[in-house]
């Protein structure tokens, strides 16, 4: 027996926060069959691609993806990312915290500095900036964040800031330097703004840099992620996935341990 939590707009697709499943040592990839053959035909359809699924709080991508195991008395949480703004602001939940998400236009006038005041103006906001040509799109942001906010919530931080943890991830490296040098923001170069806590809080932050935001995820950058991480051709197609070349860096980011 497993039991399958449904949270946010995914209670409106099975018409119930909960479900009690006679099934056990099976896929989420099978799971997921099951529970379109158990909605309701007159509901919404359940958008698995941009839901967070857990296993026990644990978020599945940070186990084995769609292949990880449910097993008997296994809980199964469904969360549904929660997106808000425009094209220039992703705002979702993960650990029941709000996460946003903002590109910044590269400029002579940003630098690090201009984040250490950022995170002293907003002290109990949890801000990272990573530098886009490392970030391919919400998917791989969404899981990434996921993982790193799993590993605080464990205790099994790769460094001591969470938010070192996170850059680390996005660079797939054990060391900080090597992270920051590659992965970091650079000199007149666009880069991701992620910030966690307050919604209040982020609203403020957004507001404050609404001038120098641009489109999230504009650019194609899959070639260059494949070939700094000496991604080939053959890696790619044995990824049986609808986002292979997603999935492999998550997969990397989430065994650095």
């Amino acid at each position: 027996m497993i039991t399958v939590k449904f949270v946010g707009g995914a209670k409106k697709s099975f018409q119930t926060d909960q479900l009690e499943l006679d099934k056990s040592e099976i896929s989420i990839e099978s799971l997921l069959l099951e529970l379109e053959n158990l909605k309701p035909e007159s509901s919404p359809k359940l958008d698995s691609e941009n839901s967070l699924i857990a296993i026990n709080g644990v978020d599945s991508s940070a186990i084995d993806g769609k292949k990880s195991i449910i097993k008997n008395n296994d809980v199964v949480s469904i969360i549904p990312v929660i997106h808000g703004g425009s094209s220039k602001k992703l705002v979702f939940e993960s650990q029941k915290k709000s996460v946003q998400v903002l590109e910044i236009k590269g400029s002579k006038k940003i630098d690090i500095k201009f984040i250490d005041e950022l995170r002293k103006k907003y002290p109990k906001l949890k801000i990272q900036a990573i530098s886009s040509s490392f970030i391919l799109n919400d998917y791989h942001l969404k899981r990434i964040v996921s993982l790193s906010m799993n590993s605080e919530k464990n205790d099994v931080l790769l460094a001591k800031k969470f938010e070192t943890d996170l850059l680390m991830r996005f660079a797939i490296t054990k060391q900080i330097s090597d992270a920051i040098k590659t992965a970091g923001m650079k000199p007149n170069k666009n880069f991701i703004l992620i910030s966690i806590g307050n919604k209040a809080m982020l609203d403020s932050l957004c507001d404050d840099l609404s001038e120098i935001l641009t489109s999230l995820f504009s650019k194609n950058n899959q070639s260059f992620i494949k070939k700094h991480f000496k991604i080939n051709p053959g890696y790619m197609d044995s990824v049986n996935s609808k986002t292979p070349l997603e999935d492999i860096l998550i997969e990397k980011a989430s065994v650095l341990l």
